[in-house]
């Protein structure tokens, strides 16, 4: 039934998340589009992605990150922005693997820069979610987010923490 539990909850993110992307584009809101690198550091719990890191030692594992992001903020008012963001990062570099992870983020940023999103996590550990929490500061077009990113045990994987950060422009 746990499973069962997880799968339809996995369903329905997903389905929500095309749903807004369909909103959004029927939507009278401004979409301003924008990308740019992210770098981080990953702590993952013990589990099969770890171990791959570890040569199968069921210890917990350390990685870097790095990767590009694409972001659209839907814009209609000045308190809140809309988000919808795709992360591509690579981890596992520095220990001669080749590590892989997509996630789709749908959230908001409010007036001051700070951000939450939430949304579907691919990687070697299987599909999940992942949850993002950060500051945006800005100076001048220049866009520096620093992120906290935490996923969730997947089936046989860990959870993961991780800290990105990075850059992009607006225009």
């Amino acid at each position: 039934k746990i499973m069962k539990a997880k799968n339809h909850i996995r369903t329905t993110m997903i389905f929500l998340f095309i749903l807004s992307l369909i909103f959004a584009k029927k939507s009278s809101a401004q979409i301003q589009s924008m990308a740019g690198p992210r770098i981080g550091v990953t702590i993952i719990a013990p589990g099969e992605t770890a171990d791959i890191l570890n040569q199968n030692d069921g210890k917990s594992a350390f990685t870097t990150q790095y990767g590009w992001q694409w972001e659209n903020r839907f814009t209609s008012g000045t308190e809140f922005v809309g988000l919808v963001e795709w992360i591509v990062v690579m981890g596992g570099m520095e220990s001669g693997k080749l590590m892989p992870s997509i996630s789709s983020i749908v959230g908001f940023r409010n007036a001051n820069g700070l951000e939450i999103g939430m949304g579907p996590n691919l990687s070697l550990g299987g599909i999940g979610m992942v949850f993002g929490f950060g500051m945006n500061y800005t100076s001048g077009n220049l866009n520096l987010p620093i992120n906290l990113v935490i996923i969730p045990p997947k089936e046989d994987s860990g959870f993961a923490v991780s800290v990105m950060l990075g850059f992009n422009m607006s225009k």
